[in-house]
């Protein structure tokens, strides 16, 4: 994705549903066993520091601008689903590469954001912020969002752990 250009004309719902398929996209190539491991290292990074940064957005900016009557049970779901896919990425974090339950876990953590982006955000949550924003508004918080994910993509790594302590990760990346 070219960030500097595609993300500045991106209203907030088209730049979340972008970076639900950049994650989608990470777990599909994470999930082929013929990936070399020094491969398979960095994609589990930057799958970890773009998942946690698009959720940073999403609570931090997002959210709170969303909230309203109509919205607040989906966005208080949503943020139970930030909850559990959080602590699924780091129980993958902790987890060898190699490890057999790495790739269960994977599947799980597949199965979290495909429930929570495609059919909770995007099916429900989306729908009815069209409804309560107009395009202004949605451009604005865009902008915004893109500028804080980007940030937080070039200064911190995922789950505030350091690149230390990814397993198998860190002997090639750190």
């Amino acid at each position: 994705m070219d960030n500097a250009k595609t993300e500045a004309h991106l209203n907030a719902l088209d730049l979340l549903v972008e970076q639900h398929d950049t994650i989608e996209q990470l777990i599909a190539q994470l999930s082929d066993d013929r990936i070399a491991d020094e491969r398979k290292a960095l994609l589990f990074r930057t799958l970890s520091d773009t998942i946690v940064a698009h959720a940073a957005a999403e609570e931090k900016i997002f959210y709170p601008a969303v909230l309203a009557k109509e919205t607040d049970a989906l966005v208080r779901e949503s943020l139970h689903d930030h909850a559990a896919i959080k602590r699924e990425l780091a129980d993958l974090v902790m987890c060898e590469l190699d490890d057999p339950r790495f790739a269960a876990r994977l599947q799980i953590l597949e199965a979290q954001l495909e429930h929570h982006a495609r059919d909770q955000e995007e099916g429900v949550l989306f729908p009815r912020v069209r409804e309560l924003m107009d395009d202004e508004e949605l451009e604005r918080l865009g902008a915004e969002m893109a500028a804080l994910f980007e940030q937080l993509l070039s200064e911190q790594p995922a789950l505030g752990v350091p690149r230390q302590v990814y397993r198998s990760a860190t002997v090639h990346l750190v």
